[in-house]
């Protein structure tokens, strides 16, 4: 199996190659969209079951988080191959946004450092 660490340029790369293969090729935008909402759901669904008061009925199906936090990158890869979206300069402008916007926002940990 090969190495399973993956910068988003290799997760976008997998993705196209995989989606490449077929004449289908990606979902439009508003198909995504439902799916990405799909899987988000499935998601809150594995959490509800491990951490929350609905645990899952004998006859369904065990997944992991792990398996749906997974499905969720992969559709939004393919949101971002569609759209000509690079993940990481994507994430970066986000990651930028919060640390300015919300710098202030919530209360710091102190260092534990005494001086």
């Amino acid at each position: 199996m090969k190495n399973s660490t993956y910068n988003t340029k290799e997760i976008q790369k997998r993705v196209d190659e995989y989606i490449g293969q077929f004449k289908e090729g990606y979902f439009s935008p508003l198909s995504l969209t439902a799916r990405l909402t799909e899987e988000a759901g499935e998601l809150a669904r594995e959490i509800n079951h491990y951490y929350g008061e609905k645990p899952k009925k004998t006859t369904e199906k065990e997944k992991t988080v792990e398996e749906e936090i997974g499905d969720i990158i992969f559709v939004l890869a393919c949101f971002g191959n569609s759209l000509n979206i690079d993940l990481s300069e994507a994430f970066h402008k986000s990651m930028t946004k919060f640390e300015t916007r919300d710098k202030n926002r919530w209360t710091r940990k102190q260092d534990n450092i005494q001086l």
